[in-house]
């Protein structure tokens, strides 16, 4: 029987691809206004949730509006500035690759007046001394009183740091249960791991020169990377052959205790290298979701060594045992408002506090670190000319996952991963990750200045977090004497760049050298501005004046670079501060 149809309509006729105009598919399949905003001022280089700030002028009292950009670094919150840290990440990275010299000069020798000062201050803590000893104590509180204010004269006269220690009350440190004797534990090394010679380390920060038998004299310098030991055999996906065989406890704790392991290796490397050897790279995690380290070293280390320092590094966690976990998320113990302490639900007996936790460690001479992390046998370590491509293409290796969450560095495409991700969500659910974390409690001790606020298997640290995969630490890693410069002043240095190719001079004779002092007083007050105040205007109007600013702004910058380019100069050179573009000059 033929189903009965319309007359007019044939069946046989192919359906229109297109939806038909006016209909709510053809409206649906037009682009929003204002995600082609968005894209617009991404394309522009203008931050698309920029923060209104007030600006209040102390001398006159007039107010502006100003936007300045969020300051993200991840590109699914905002891809303008998450492109911009990038690009400083790198910058940071290029310039001190590959030094010929230290990046820091030694410091200049005090003045006279600073000389004073420092013996003030030692004359004041000498009659601090003999008050507190005589029990003195108004004296002692005036001579405190004292002390503070040479302080201050100490760092106005442009000293760094502190000459000494701040002195502390009596009521300081209350409420602490550790107050007391300092623990240590032993340095001797673990019979498991081999030894490493130690040199006396100079004090220089950059590697080798080396002579080619034709006279010519260069200075590599190396990329290294370092990897986590294996938890069970896996598949070119990341998943594990076997998921019930694959260790997902030891996973968990050596994700969290990762950054540790890094500093230990820093440390042996330069002990046994015998000078300060300098890196900056990036943390990030391998298709099996453990983390792994990539690095740009200034200088060259034998390839042996960087593996033997490798074999040679472990990190030990001295925390209580976590073998046994004796609740559940479900079942978790109690607060006892009468004891102010964590009990068994059942029996309401105080559950271990920290400090009698690590008192039994310390008092038994068998006991066993809770968790010892160590690298894997694959370190990767090749040498890096500077000046070449192969340069170039290392610095983007480095920082190609910077701007992305740790889970989203790998994606998700089947759902054997999906299952690998969520075992080891589910495992750094209930992994401690430091002293004060509520995970204590589901294994019978109460972490450090524990509180009836605790949600045991729901601590709120990062490491727990989904998209962070145990990852907790910094993910950028950028030793001291790198490049001498902060991201503050690689950003200057970018800044100055234009204005000096815009031909825009600035007034920075109240800016002063040192620690970013002014010789001025402050001219302006900066708060933050409420969405819904009058003067700030919606989100879409500023975002179209700062798109109609930044095109202007590239196209004197297109025009700078072709009068650079002719060898001319500009004709007019501006006094004033250049147009700032959606708070960035």
């Amino acid at each position: 029987m033929t189903a009965p149809t319309l007359p007019g309509i044939d069946l046989s006729a192919p359906t229109p691809e297109q939806p038909r105009p006016g209909s709510r598919a053809a409206r649906m399949g037009l682009p929003r206004a204002v995600d082609v905003l968005k894209d617009v001022a991404t394309e522009y280089g203008v931050c698309i949730r920029p923060l209104a700030m007030r600006r209040t002028d102390l001398n006159t009292g007039q107010t502006e509006v100003i936007d300045l950009p969020c300051g993200a670094t991840r590109e699914d919150k905002c891809p303008t500035c998450a492109k911009k840290h990038r690009r400083l990440r790198q910058t940071q990275i290029r310039e001190g690759w590959h030094r010929t010299d230290e990046p820091l000069p030694g410091p200049e020798p005090a003045t006279e007046e600073q000389k004073a000062l420092i013996v003030l201050r030692a004359h004041l803590e000498y009659g601090r001394d003999e008050a507190a000893r005589a029990s003195e104590w108004e004296q002692v509180e005036d001579l405190d009183e004292a002390i503070r204010e040479v302080e201050e004269a100490i760092t106005a006269e442009g000293l760094r740091g502190r000459v000494g220690p701040p002195h502390q009350s009596g009521d300081d440190g209350q409420g602490d249960e550790d107050t007391g004797r300092r623990r240590k534990r032993s340095t001797r090394r673990r019979q498991d791991a081999p030894d490493l010679p130690r040199r006396k380390v100079e004090r220089r920060t950059v590697g080798k020169v080396y002579t080619a038998p034709d006279g010519t004299a260069y200075q590599p310098s190396m990329w290294l990377t370092l990897t986590l030991d294996s938890y069970g055999p896996v598949l070119s996906d990341g998943t594990p052959v076997n998921p019930d065989r694959y260790d997902y406890r030891r996973a968990a704790w050596d994700a969290v205790h990762f950054p540790r392991l890094l500093d230990r290796f820093w440390q042996n490397l330069r002990r046994c290298e015998g000078w300060n050897v300098q890196y900056a790279g990036c943390v990030e995690p391998q298709r099996r979701l453990a983390p792994h380290a990539h690095f740009a070293i200034r200088g060259t280390i034998p390839r042996d060594v960087l593996r033997t320092v490798a074999a040679a590094t472990y990190h030990q966690v001295w925390w209580p045992s976590v073998d046994v976990q004796l609740y559940t998320r479900d079942r978790p113990p109690v607060w006892d408002e009468q004891t102010a302490a964590w009990v068994d639900p059942d029996t309401r007996q105080p559950l271990t506090t920290w400090t009698e936790a690590l008192d039994a460690i310390d008092s038994d001479p068998d006991a066993e670190p809770a968790h010892v992390v160590r690298f894997g046998k694959q370190v990767d370590a090749r040498g890096v000319m500077p000046g070449t491509d192969d340069a170039a293409r290392t610095i983007r290796y480095i920082t190609k996952y910077i701007t992305k969450a740790t889970s989203d560095c790998h994606t998700i495409a089947t759902d054997r991963q999906q299952r690998h991700l969520d075992r080891l969500w589910q495992q750094l659910q209930i992994t401690p990750c430091t002293d004060r974390c509520a995970n204590w409690l589901l294994y019978g001790v109460q972490p450090k200045k524990a509180h009836a606020k605790l949600k045991p298997g729901r601590c709120k640290g990062k490491v727990h977090q989904r998209e962070t995969l145990g990852i907790g630490g910094r993910r950028i890693l950028t030793s001291r004497d790198w490049s001498g410069k902060t991201l503050a002043d690689h950003k200057h240095d970018a800044r100055a760049w234009v204005r000096a190719l815009l031909g825009i001079t600035t007034d920075l004779a109240g800016i002063g050298h040192a620690q970013g002092t002014t010789t001025e007083p402050v001219r302006h007050a900066w708060e933050l501005a409420r969405p819904d105040d009058p003067d700030v205007g919606p989100m879409s109007h500023r975002l179209m004046r700062a798109i109609s600013e930044r095109a202007r702004w590239r196209t004197e910058l297109l025009a700078a670079k072709d009068r650079a380019a002719q060898g001319t100069t500009p004709d007019v050179t501006a006094t004033a501060d250049s147009t700032t573009v959606n708070g960035e000059d």
